[in-house]
C-alpha cells in the first residue's frame, strides 16, 4: 500500500520527506496546497515518515478516520 500525506502537510509543505524518498515519488506542484505521493511511485520503504515536521504520512491502511478523504485525493492528484 502507497503512503498518504494528510491534512497536516496543508500550506507547510516540508521537503524532509523528499529529501530521503528513494524513488522520488513525492511531488510539489504550485498550485497544490501540500505535497503528494505517487501512488504507482510509492515502494512503501516508509523512510518519508519520521522526518515529516508535522506527522501528516500514514500508510493508506493507517490513514487517521478523521483523514480518509486524504487517500481520494492524493489519487485525483495524479490523474
Amino acid at each position: 500500500m502507497p503512503h498518504i500525506i494528510c491534512e497536516p502537510c496543508i500550506n507547510v509543505k516540508d521537503k524532509a520527506c523528499v529529501e530521503v524518498c528513494p524513488v522520488n515519488c513525492i511531488y510539489d506542484k504550485p498550485e497544490w496546497d501540500q505535497l503528494f505521493i505517487h501512488p504507482e511511485e510509492c515502494v512503501d520503504c516508509t523512510l518519508c515518515v519520521e522526518p515529516c515536521p508535522v506527522d501528516a504520512i500514514f500508510a493508506q491502511e493507517d490513514v487517521p478516520e478523521k483523514w480518509v478523504s486524504f487517500i481520494e485525493k492524493n489519487k485525483k492528484a495524479f490523474e
